[in-house]
């Protein structure tokens, strides 16, 4: 799937380098997914000559958008610090089913999840921790099929603003107020996720980093990065109506 694919570089600098990762794609080679050979961080490496590379923060296989990378430990170690004091911002895209308050603010703590394989020695009886996500509709949409028991299906295209960043988060929170995100295998509906692939061919979650705001480490100017949606994303814009949408973002 990615042989020979080059990663969209939206920002690089003698520090920091931002990329927009395609879903389906590792950012660090795991053990959970021993057979995959494609990863964003040796990707990167290839194509910045060998320079190595330090990721700073994680999206989910799934996800794709925003994502930062570090260029030496001392800068790594910094954006990090950033990242723990919770001082940068992340927004983030998704479609999920049903149609959601206009905003709301999703305060739930969240257990931690842990991989039989990378996390066997960690402990497992450890306290929820605090999790909140703020999320605000933009834009909504009717299909007149039935999916389960509605004669009709709703969607909403939601953004979300996560104040914490505990693992799978966002995905989580939207399924604990019952408005999974469409394509979510984990997490989702799987009536929603095969209706959505059957009629519009989408195989992927539909949730995306669309932003990025931090400090720079060494000039402490505000940094604003952004991601364009891929080709599926924005089929599905057009098919739902939301083209309007789109045209603002990509302003």
């Amino acid at each position: 799937m990615f042989a020979g694919y080059e990663l969209e570089i939206l920002y690089k600098d003698e520090h920091l380098v931002v990329i927009n990762k395609p879903s389906g794609l590792l950012v660090h080679k795991s053990m959970i997914d021993r057979h995959e050979i494609y990863y964003a961080m040796k990707m990167l490496r290839d194509q910045l000559g060998g320079q190595w590379v330090y990721p700073v923060h994680r999206l989910d296989k799934p996800t794709s958008g925003v994502l930062l990378f570090a260029l030496d430990s001392e800068t790594a170690r910094l954006m990090s610090e950033q990242f723990k004091m919770h001082s940068i911002e992340k927004k983030y895209i998704a479609v999920v089913r049903g149609y959601t308050e206009d905003a709301g603010i999703i305060d739930h703590a969240l257990k931690e999840k842990l991989d039989k394989i990378s996390d066997k020695d960690a402990k497992k009886d450890k306290e929820a921790q605090e999790a909140q996500t703020h999320y605000r509709r933009v834009a909504t949409v009717e299909i007149a099929k039935p999916v389960g028991r509605y004669e009709k299906t709703r969607y909403s295209l939601v953004e979300l603003t996560p104040k914490t960043g505990r693992k799978h988060q966002l995905r989580r929170h939207m399924k604990h107020i019952s408005h999974h995100i469409v394509g979510d295998t984990k997490y989702g509906r799987g009536e929603h996720n095969k209706f959505i692939r059957a009629e519009y061919d989408v195989h992927r979650l539909l949730l995306h980093c669309q932003s990025l705001a931090i400090e720079h480490p060494y000039t402490k100017e505000r940094c604003f990065f952004e991601a364009d949606l891929d080709t599926t994303f924005k089929k599905l814009f057009n098919e739902f109506g939301w083209q309007k949408i789109n045209n603002e973002r990509e302003k």
